[in-house]
């Protein structure tokens, strides 16, 4: 049994990870905070779980649809996100079946580039490299989970429902100098780009779907699955890309798009270790659930490989996951086919990371 609840609790830890949506550099995922997949047993007495992770990742890559556009590297013109995020979750067990948890995501952002500093119609006199940043309180979530399965009668293998409220108390109208840009080639404050605000300005519906199953006490298979539903369209953050070029004045306001995560994989056991290795989609929508899905948004996906690790000493348990991108894909958006042509099709790029870092560390009182 010692066994059995260790492969659940490791489940607990990566799931920290798995619903922590990276922002994979410019197709702007936010975090969503930890789950709370363990075992809920009447005969352990912990009825808390507090979980804290980082996780770390620097985007550069640029895409539009599948294709790297590797010159904007060669010519150092591409945008650089460094982005670090600390999740601070803490769970209530109620009983057997049902669970609650609260997020509380710290955000700290750095994006590096040319093109917000100086370009006018596709050209930048100044060619020079500046960076704006952003710190802060991000989006807060609640969330309710609940076993469909009777965990007395289903030891082996469960699903866990969950139902959430994420909350808009990221700032979604932070600013920083843009250089360049003014009279004389003077310096402004304005909003920074729309994937190192720290919330989206909406307030959204999570809905996930959690699963296990134990082979035996060492091997076991995984899956999750997490849709946050946003239905507010914009939220009236000016993104400045009109003044960038006249063809982009329907990408002035930032919009508020819904996002999506889904993972599977297979673990293994030995003595206090726990290892899995699975595969990771994270993406945005072109087209959001509820409400309109116009005004900027960078959509597109990433395909990972996702590897993880974690240790368990007593109630403690420390884990670490590496997802690596094998497939980034920025997808044609609703205002990038308002500007297309039978001719000519728009398609925006975006900035993709080649790897995150997570790690962190869960308690259990």
């Amino acid at each position: 049994m010692n066994k059995l609840l260790s492969t659940i609790f490791f489940t607990a830890g990566t799931l920290f990870i798995a619903h922590t949506l990276q922002a994979q550099g410019c197709v702007a995922l936010r975090g969503s905070g930890a789950t709370c997949m363990m075992a809920h047993t009447d005969e352990s007495p912990d009825k808390w779980m507090f979980t804290s992770g980082v996780r770390y990742f620097r985007s550069y890559k640029h895409f539009k649809g599948r294709e790297e556009q590797k010159e904007r590297v060669a010519q150092g013109t591409e945008v650089i996100n460094h982005q670090t995020a600390i999740d601070l979750a803490l769970t209530r067990i109620l009983d057997d079946r049902w669970s609650i948890m609260v997020d509380v995501p710290i955000l700290a952002n750095a994006r590096s580039s040319l093109y917000e500093h100086g370009l006018v119609n596709g050209v930048n006199k100044y060619n020079e490299r500046h960076s704006t940043h952003s710190f802060g309180l991000g989006d807060m979530r609640i969330a309710v989970y609940r076993w469909l399965l009777d965990p007395h009668k289903h030891s082996r293998g469960n699903i866990q429902a969950g139902l959430g409220i994420k909350f808009a108390t990221g700032d979604y109208d932070v600013k920083d100098y843009w250089y360049n840009v003014g009279p004389n080639g003077t310096k402004e404050l304005r909003e920074v780009d729309q994937s190192i605000q720290l919330g989206d300005g909406g307030t959204g519906i999570t809905m996930e779907l959690n699963a296990y199953y134990n082979f035996t006490t060492r091997l076991a298979v995984y899956g999750n699955g997490y849709y946050l539903v946003n239905p507010r369209e914009q939220n009236g953050t000016r993104t400045w890309r009109e003044t960038l070029s006249p063809a982009l004045a329907n990408e002035a306001i930032s919009s508020v798009p819904d996002q999506y995560m889904f993972r599977g994989g297979i673990s293994y056991t030995a003595l206090r270790f726990t290892g899995s290795v699975g595969a990771r989609l994270e993406g945005i929508p072109v087209h959001d659930l509820v409400g309109g899905s116009g005004d900027f948004r960078r959509p597109g996906y990433v395909w990972s490989v996702e590897p993880a690790v974690s240790y368990q000493v007593g109630k403690t348990r420390l884990f670490a996951a590496v997802p690596v991108a094998f497939v980034r894909n920025r997808t044609q958006s609703v205002t990038d086919k308002e500007r297309s042509t039978p001719t000519n099709k728009v398609n925006g790029d975006a900035a993709f990371a080649d790897y995150v870092v997570n790690a962190g560390i869960s308690v259990r009182f």
